[in-house]
């Protein structure tokens, strides 16, 4: 069989985008190359990789097998070429990190300073933004490893390692109806409206649970939000013990809520991207920050 990358490739990133158009912009060819590619992979092949009688291809049976298949070589490669990098480039002299706003600030200001004294040399850049924003700067390249809360799917290209879970914690101001009921059942909450956070493109949000609910972007603002009784909100616990709101703010039990409290946070990275020595640092010490708390 004399397949290539390429054909994989285009094969993959067809069936991610949901036709040979979409994949083309995605690459960067021409609608004719991309097809092209498939059509010889799967004359290499022997079998047909899409049904194309309907107006979009549609994955075969065949096909089905072999784009789990095509994923895992193409994630290969992409690690063999992290490798390469990491092996040729060694030390970095720049890097770019993404974080999502809502992270334990003390946690990352001692992070960072571990940072200054270990690698004086180093430019480092910090953006924040929500984890849609991340996700898409790491993958874009515009940053080099993001820190983001993990609440839905994430590009292809990237890899996402855990690094802590948060349990939500149930909040409201002290001046609102539900202060005084220590354990509200899902019945109660559904009176009152709820903040709850969303991307900043809409693409995805956390489940509400009261009908009468606002999105909102950003944890900070939501729990501020929350402060002035706007509403009443699921927000990770280390937001609610913020000096800048512990007065104002009343932590309610969760009992009665049954879907899950959980929220992860990890760091992600394009699986092509080399990791030099302080990257490799910066995973470790990510890592064990948090393992008190997990």
């Amino acid at each position: 069989m004399n397949w290539t990358l390429d054909q994989l490739e285009a094969f993959v990133t067809a069936v991610n985008h949901g036709s040979f158009s979409a994949a083309a912009r995605k690459i960067g060819k021409a609608q004719s190359r991309v097809s092209t590619a498939i059509t010889n992979l799967e004359a290499d092949l022997g079998f047909e990789l899409f049904d194309r009688s309907a107006r979009l291809p549609v994955l075969t049976p065949e096909g089905k097998e072999m784009y789990t298949e095509a994923q895992a070589v193409l994630a290969q490669c992409q690690r063999m070429q992290s490798r390469a990098m990491t092996v040729s480039t060694g030390e970095e002299i720049s890097l770019t990190v993404a974080m999502d706003e809502a992270v334990p600030i003390l946690s990352f200001e001692n992070f960072f300073l571990q940072i200054a004294a270990k690698y004086p040399l180093l430019k480092l850049t910090i953006i924040n933004g929500s984890q849609d924003d991340i996700a898409r700067w790491v993958s874009e390249k515009r940053a080099d490893i993001g820190i983001l809360f993990h609440i839905k799917s994430l590009p292809e290209n990237l890899e996402f390692m855990p690094i802590s879970q948060f349990y939500q914690s149930l909040i409201v101001s002290s001046e609102h109806p539900l202060a005084t009921v220590s354990a509200p059942r899902v019945s109660e909450l559904n009176r009152y409206r709820q903040l709850v956070i969303r991307e900043r493109m809409g693409e995805a949000s956390a489940k509400p649970i009261s009908s009468n609910h606002w999105y909102v972007d950003s944890y900070y603002y939501i729990t501020a939000l929350v402060t002035r009784g706007v509403g009443w909100a699921l927000v990770p616990e280390h937001l609610a013990k913020e000096e800048w709101y512990v007065d104002e703010l009343v932590e309610l039990s969760t009992e009665h809520i049954a879907d899950s409290l959980l929220v992860e946070m990890g760091v992600v990275k394009r699986r092509d991207k080399g990791s030099g020595r302080i990257m490799a640092w910066m995973y470790d010490e990510l890592s064990s920050m948090f393992k008190e708390n997990t």
